[in-house]
């Protein structure tokens, strides 16, 4: 009876930890926006499918298989494992940055999961005979122990079958909801909908611009990072009303399509591409990928319509637009731009520059809090469509010096102790990095740097990083690089730059860094907090 007993508490023990096993490869499915192919991905990088929790599972396994082994230890075995991993899942869980949201396609995806796991365990009662033992109970117990554990083993498996199974229910939920929202779309003709994508500055433009149009027109813009296909459909269903005048859809994208799709659905009659540089390099392969994906927007703008191209960027300047008029601002290349920035000046305060409009000469003074060549460039961007809506430059000024740096993108603030933070964490990349490290460079006393660096580069993912290194060796004090997926480059780099040695520390966590950065400020100090890699990169 007590093993009984003791089977019976292992096999709940093993489906506790399956649970837990499931719930975290559900969240790195969702971190991959329900992409097997991402979520291959993902295991390759983070050799998670190998890693100390996944071999020890599997030896357990296979002890328990073994026609040697007793079952009274092989449960012990299986219970002090699925005990042992348990406690380190729930500790795990507290720290994760973008824990799993309970969406209604997860509940399935976890409903598909556990019809997988229980076909699996009975499969495995009906072929072990385990009913018809001397000991049936405890046999068949000690079999769905054993099943179990086998599931925990091949979770990620499991994972993109309970996926792939879902699959043609996900895409008539979907075609469902565009559908919906292509019909409220078509039933507000006079709506001016306005494009925004590129390898960056896209989220910090689209904040830029609804700002200042909100200061003549009901504007509604894609709220957060609702920038992939089934973001923008939501957005339209849930927050899209009657009196709106303009819609400002941020278009993200990771592989060639996907800006083409979200355009057939919003239809847009203008557009700003901010940048076309190495981001998303995984995906793309190449940045003539990058290129022709960012420039379907451009494409799908009507003959009627406008883009704006932002020419500090080659991949940008080089490529001709025919089917719509076309605009293009530069704020570091203005050879050939029709807006520039002329007259710029930072200050403590904040920056002051003017928009010229070549074509014509009109000048427009602008002054803001925010710093920065990427923010004036966002900032151009937004008041040269804002005059092709027909705004005066009255109701543009007001509305650019109100304009509050957009959360976690390289915004200031002071905080107690006497330390300024400079928080760029959102998302690094090559040329929004280098911008943070000029700004940092400015600022007064120590400066101090915590970053894990940049992902998502492809093949120039060190030799980036590397840039980035030695760019910061010119531009900070004190550098902490966090986690080892940059580490090597970026100290390369900065040791490449002369850059003392005994200044450059590392650290595993974000945690260890800020424990760190407690010993080395003192008040008056600036950090820069570059990125903040999400779990998938953990």
């Amino acid at each position: 009876m007590f093993w009984t007993i003791f089977t019976a508490c292992t096999v709940a023990l093993a489906l506790f930890n399956l649970w837990m096993e499931m719930r975290r490869d559900l969240m790195m499915l969702q971190q991959n926006s329900y992409r097997n192919e991402r979520y291959t991905r993902w295991l390759k990088a983070s050799a998670d499918s190998t890693s100390t929790w996944r071999l020890a599972g599997l030896i357990v396994f296979f002890i328990c298989l073994f026609p040697m082994a007793t079952h009274h230890g092989a449960m012990l075995l299986t219970a002090v494992f699925a005990l042992w991993h348990g406690f380190s899942l729930i500790a795990k869980s507290r720290t994760y940055k973008l824990p799993l949201k309970t969406t209604p396609r997860v509940c399935r995806l976890e409903g598909a999961f556990v019809l997988i796991c229980l076909v699996v365990i009975a499969a495995a009662l009906a072929l072990s005979g385990a009913f018809s033992c001397g000991e049936p109970l405890e046999e068949a117990l000690y079999v769905a122990a054993v099943a179990a554990l086998g599931c925990y083993c091949a979770s990620h498996l499991i994972t993109m079958a309970a996926n792939i199974i879902l699959r043609p229910w996900e895409n008539a939920i979907n075609r469902k909801y565009y559908n919906d929202a292509a019909s409220r779309l078509a039933a507000m003709p006079d709506l001016k909908v306005i494009g925004i994508t590129g390898s960056y500055g896209k989220t910090t433009t689209k904040h830029y611009l609804h700002r200042i149009l909100s200061e003549e027109f009901d504007t509604l813009m894609t709220p957060g990072s609702f920038n992939t296909t089934l973001g923008v459909v939501r957005t339209v269903r849930e927050y899209l009303k009657p009196y709106h005048q303009v819609f400002i859809c941020e278009m993200g994208a990771k592989q060639n399509g996907d800006i083409r799709e979200i355009c057939d659905l919003v239809h847009p009659h203008a557009g700003i591409i901010t940048a076309v540089g190495p981001q998303h390099l995984e995906s793309f392969k190449t940045i003539e990928n990058v290129q022709s994906t960012k420039f379907e927007l451009a494409d799908a703008i009507p003959s009627s319509g406008l883009v704006l191209l932002n020419n500090d960027f080659p991949k940008i300047a080089d490529r001709p637009v025919s089917n719509c008029a076309c605009q293009r601002y530069a704020v570091e290349a203005p050879e050939g731009a029709d807006w520039v920035a002329e007259d710029i000046e930072y200050s403590p305060k904040g920056s002051s520059f003017t928009a010229v409009h070549r074509s014509d000469g009109h000048r427009i003074p602008l002054s803001t809090k925010l710093l920065g060549a990427c923010n004036i460039s966002n900032l151009l961007a937004a008041t040269a469509m804002a005059k092709h809506l027909g705004m005066a430059d009255e109701k543009i000024r007001r509305a650019v010096e109100k304009i509050e740096q957009v959360e976690h993108r390289l915004s200031i603030k002071r905080i107690p102790g006497g330390l300024t933070i400079l928080d760029d964490a959102f998302n690094s990349n090559p040329v929004g990095s280098k911008m943070a490290l000029d700004v940092l460079a400015g600022m007064p006393g120590k400066r101090i740097l915590i970053t894990p660096g940049m992902i998502e580069l492809g093949p120039r993912q060190a030799e980036l990083n590397e840039a980035f290194g030695e760019h910061a060796a010119s531009c900070c004090d004190l550098a902490v690089v966090v986690g080892e997926y940059n580490r090597l480059p970026i100290t390369d780099g900065l040791r490449k730059a002369g850059f003392p040695t005994e200044a450059i520390h590392t650290v595993d966590t974000f945690k260890e860094a800020q424990a760190l950065l407690a010993t080395l400020s003192v008040p008056g100090d600036t950090v820069l907090y570059e990125n903040d890699l999400p779990d998938t990169f953990n």
